[in-house]
């Protein structure tokens, strides 16, 4: 059997430290572009497990036929700013570098509330300069619906939420919102934390839907049962101080939408007399880099942007050349960790 390749066989590959490729791998802070791209360059070659189909994929393409000149613009539709904190960011910045090399270029159209409201494409698309769309942001279900009708291969990374059973006619792109949201539950049942919310607007997204979804479907499956006073679906951060003081017993644990949201609770708790983890535990969502910086530090949920982006190249790529290809729905690995906002012993940062 192949020896499975580990973080510390890339550091002495490199003659580097074990944390500095840990930072590459995981998008972290502090570490230099150029230094980035030689670790992740050497996890690709040596079959890193984030990587390894991505290796696959690239000797596939070898063979082709090689690419030369312009192939075209890939449109970035979104409706919000993509801030660095933002999980999409680092993902769209692998993204554009690796469609770059495919000889496609990458331009963001802002779509705005009058766009959204009139059905109308930004001023600055143009349908006959582009080969296709990638969305990101871009929950308003009847617009979506309108781009998937120009006849371009469209890309969604998360969508609009379908818990109306209802899902769009183009590829969706998701990080992983189950598998490790149900592993924290059952690891919060299993020290006696019976009492488990969740805070966010589970009609907001795809992805807010299926963490909320994961909660209510772990606590089932345990036989646990879900306060609904517990369940806050808000919408605006000035109410949610409000309504987390009307709750009459706050439960032992609130998972998160996601860290900006984690971030909003954690406030809101210490406004009303509240501290974490003493009184209540949260957990996030994304593993932003203010996840890091909150104290105490958040818990949360780590997204893997470089194999979103690399899987997001792979989807769009292929539809270019097979437009009849059956729609597909890819969810990409994520991993728990656990720091100081939950209180649970089991290490504190991942590889």
């Amino acid at each position: 059997m192949k020896k499975k390749v580990t973080i510390q066989d890339i550091a002495d590959a490199l003659g580097i430290s074990r944390n500095t490729v840990s930072k590459a791998i995981n998008n972290s802070e502090g570490l230099a572009e150029a230094t980035r791209e030689k670790i992740l360059q050497k996890a690709v070659e040596m079959g890193y497990k984030q990587f390894s189909y991505f290796s696959t994929f690239v000797s596939a393409s070898a063979t082709s036929p090689t690419i030369t000149g312009y192939q075209g613009e890939i449109a970035l539709l979104t409706s919000a700013f993509l801030t660095q904190s933002h999980f999409a960011s680092t993902m769209l910045d692998k993204f554009q570098r690796e469609i770059s090399q495919l000889g496609y270029t990458m331009n963001t159209h802002r779509v705005t509330d009058r766009n959204l409201r009139d059905k109308s494409l930004p001023l600055s698309f143009r349908p006959d300069q582009v080969k296709a769309i990638i969305c990101i942001e871009m929950f308003d279900r009847a617009y979506d619906e309108m781009v998937c009708e120009l006849g371009l291969p469209v890309l969604f990374v998360d969508g609009p939420a379908k818990q109306d059973g209802f899902s769009l006619p183009a590829d969706q792109l998701y990080m992983d919102n189950s598998t490790e949201i149900m592993r924290f539950v059952n690891d919060m049942l299993s020290q006696g934390k019976k009492r488990i919310g969740f805070i966010g607007n589970y009609h907001h997204c795809q992805s807010f839907f299926e963490r909320y979804a994961a909660f209510r479907c772990a606590m089932l499956m345990a036989g646990a049962e879900v306060d609904e006073a517990c369940c806050v679906c808000y919408n605006h951060q000035d109410e949610i101080a409000e309504r987390l003081d009307a709750i009459r017993v706050l439960p032992d644990v609130f998972i998160c939408a996601n860290d900006f949201v984690a971030g909003d609770a954690m406030r809101a708790l210490f406004s009303i007399g509240k501290t974490v983890p003493e009184d209540v535990r949260l957990l996030g969502f994304d593993d932003s880099a203010e996840s890091r910086r909150s104290r105490p530090m958040l818990s949360t949920v780590h997204i893997h942007t470089q194999i979103m982006a690399f899987t997001a190249v792979q989807l769009l790529m292929s539809r270019i050349r097979e437009p009849s290809l059956d729609y597909r729905i890819v969810h990409t690995q994520t991993d728990l960790i656990y720091r100081e906002s939950t209180n649970f012993d089991e290490g504190t940062e991942k590889e």
